[in-house]
């Protein structure tokens, strides 16, 4: 308890309204800010893509754009107990791809059969835009240049969305 002293200038009155006030302001500086409204956070969950060749339809039309939306675990784990991936364990790529391409020009129900219809150059772009969009930000690490000693994020996986 700290001791106060009174001198003859001051008056009891004064000492006892400082000494009042004292508690509110510090129970003001301890009292968090009152909550302002939270932004609402958005998670981007599907990403725009373009082929390099694109996939060619029954009708002979070719599709290049596509959305592909981020992997769940199940989309991972399911794979995993379909017979053509027991099979034949390279086919896990063709089933994963199918699960998470929402839209292939205008074709919106895309399944393995139509991956499996993909030229080889459009399921390597699909394989590594898959990489890509659901890594994210774990391909980067910090380096140091060895001639001017500048730190600087490299992308280990390569250069834009799509590339190798």
């Amino acid at each position: 308890m700290r001791r106060r002293t009174v001198t003859a200038g001051a008056g009891l009155e004064e000492v006892l309204d400082t000494l009042a006030a004292a508690p509110a302001a510090r129970e003001e500086a301890a009292a968090p800010a009152p909550a302002r409204p939270r932004e609402r956070e958005t998670l981007q969950t599907e990403f725009a893509f373009e082929l390099p060749r694109g996939y060619v339809d029954d009708e002979g039309q070719v599709h290049r754009n596509g959305t592909m939306r981020l992997a769940t675990a199940r989309d991972e784990l399911r794979p995993q107990i379909d017979l053509r991936v027991k099979e034949n364990p390279a086919y896990l790529s063709v089933v994963l791809l199918s699960q998470v391409i929402t839209q292939l020009g205008p074709v919106t129900d895309v399944h393995a059969g139509i991956v499996e219809r993909m030229y080889a150059t459009d399921v390597a772009f699909l394989q590594d835009f898959y990489r890509r969009i659901n890594s994210e930000g774990h391909t980067h690490a910090a380096v140091t240049c060895p001639l001017c000693h500048g730190s600087f994020e490299v992308d280990l996986s390569g250069g834009r969305l799509g590339e190798s």
